[in-house]
């Protein structure tokens, strides 16, 4: 087993109480990212991505457990990561799987006023001081909030392949993640969704929006980009390498 996936172990964080946990929706394919395999286990230097981005996450004293939900049968996890539980009840979605995941711990007896940071296994790059960042502003917020970055280019609409007009891009955003809400509250603005197919679902932001919440936005990192395209794996090996 690779180093950073053996030290993977749990951390306790309580406040009052209260505690805070990791989910990561990781029943994806990736079918942009041109891999053989769903792009959440595609190498880069040698250790599968998603196991760079729970290594990252254990680094965070905060974080009680980290949660994967994983789609059912996934053999990745037959042998089990320590420090990790896997659920195997991921969805068609990212939402169905994030809601899954949710209803699991609160199956398990997980606290629904207890925060869970739900983050995209592709975004292999995050780091723990960007994390703690989000925890350190959203901890005592009564809604929660995200890791985002102001859109940083100009910004077109078109139609057809054609540009139609420049969208203005002041007080706009590029949402990250983690995304950072109260365990019950996350859950039930899924669960309103739910029977519509979790139309319009992009994120965990987007539902809380929906439930009529307005999520703080937590300064991010351009470094901590997903993985979505071939050429993006290149990027991310380089900048671990610059970190060694």
């Amino acid at each position: 087993m690779p180093d950073a996936a053996r030290e993977l172990t749990p951390h306790t964080s309580t406040e009052a109480g209260i505690r805070c946990h990791a989910l990561l929706p990781c029943a994806g394919t990736g079918s942009r990212a041109g891999t053989e395999v769903p792009k959440q286990y595609q190498p880069i230097l040698e250790l599968p991505m998603v196991l760079h981005t729970l290594a990252a996450l254990r680094a965070v004293a905060r974080l009680e457990r980290l949660v994967v939900v994983a789609a059912p049968g996934d053999a990745f996890w037959t042998t089990g990561y320590p420090g990790v539980t896997a659920l195997r009840c991921g969805g068609s979605s990212r939402a169905e799987s994030v809601f899954n995941g949710l209803q699991a711990m609160l199956d398990q007896g997980t606290n629904p006023q207890d925060w869970v940071l739900v983050h995209d296994a592709a975004r292999c790059l995050v780091t723990a001081p960007m994390v703690d960042a989000l925890i350190d502003a959203c901890l005592h917020d009564p809604v929660g909030g995200l890791l985002a970055i102001p859109l940083p280019d100009t910004l077109k609409a078109e139609t057809d392949g054609r540009v139609t007009t420049t969208v203005d891009r002041a007080g706009k955003w590029l949402a990250q993640t983690p995304q950072m809400f109260r365990l019950g509250t996350l859950h039930a603005a899924l669960a309103a969704t739910a029977s519509q197919g979790f139309a319009g679902v992009t994120d965990e932001a987007s539902a809380m929006e929906m439930a009529g919440h307005r999520p703080l936005l937590v300064q991010g990192s351009s470094r901590n980009f997903k993985i979505t395209y071939p050429d993006d794996f290149a990027l991310a090996e380089a900048i671990f390498r610059s970190r060694a």
